[in-house]
């Protein structure tokens, strides 16, 4: 958390929501025109982590197996959706049972809103929710969860690990556009309420130093050009 927190004040990386596990995280971010932000937030928050890890446990050694995972997400409903599966994580795996009990999470954030040291830029993420005030994120945000709590949205669901991007039919196809030959293999599938841009599953830990290249090809995941 001390390390995202770098990433937005040196990169200026918008941080929307976050979840922050054990060996993992969930990013929720906005570059906002900057393509070298999301890359460069992530490099700092990996590289010093796999570096602490290590001197801590007097290892050496790779300690992420694979490069991150983007998936471009739509403003709005889509956005929304994505919040909400974020701060649900750690109930999908039964550890907690309501979002508050995991503190290293955007939800406590969101809800306890900082003035000083706030990883969560509260302004554009209400902005992007199209919420007419900060004010308003903390109430709304409470209430969208425990509703999403009382239905089967907390369950995983794999087009936020998966998919290139989410969103209406417009939006995808101006994915497409803009990526052109980069996305000839690539499916549009409708999906609930939405469109995703997916590609078939390639493992690339081949492109790896040769210590990463030893992990296991099952956890492998997708390539993408958000990387």
């Amino acid at each position: 958390m001390e390390l995202l927190y770098k990433a937005k004040q040196r990169y200026g990386l918008v941080v929307l929501n976050y979840m922050v596990t054990s060996n993992h995280i969930h990013l929720l971010v906005s570059d906002d025109g900057d393509r070298d932000t999301i890359p460069k937030s992530i490099q700092i928050i990996a590289g010093q982590t796999g570096q602490e890890f290590n001197r801590r446990k007097k290892r050496q050694g790779a300690f992420w197996e694979d490069r991150y995972h983007a998936t471009a997400i739509q403003s709005g409903t889509h956005l929304f959706n994505c919040l909400i599966y974020i701060d649900l994580n750690m109930v999908r795996t039964g550890i907690v049972l309501h979002p508050s009990e995991w503190v290293w999470s955007g939800y406590n954030e969101i809800q306890n809103q900082k003035q000083r040291y706030a990883i969560i830029n509260y302004k554009r993420l209400s902005q992007l929710l199209g919420l007419d005030s900060v004010s308003m994120l903390k109430e709304a945000h409470a209430r969208w969860l425990e509703e999403a709590l009382k239905t089967d949205r907390h369950e995983r669901d794999c087009k936020w690990s998966q998919a290139i991007a989410v969103g209406n039919e417009e939006y995808i196809e101006d994915i497409v556009k803009k990526l052109g030959v980069k996305v000839v293999y690539r499916e549009k599938n409708q999906i609930h309420k939405g469109f995703e841009l997916r590609e078939d599953m390639i493992p690339y830990n081949a492109d790896f130093a040769p210590q990463n290249a030893r992990l296991s090809q099952n956890n492998s995941h997708l390539w993408n050009v958000y990387q």
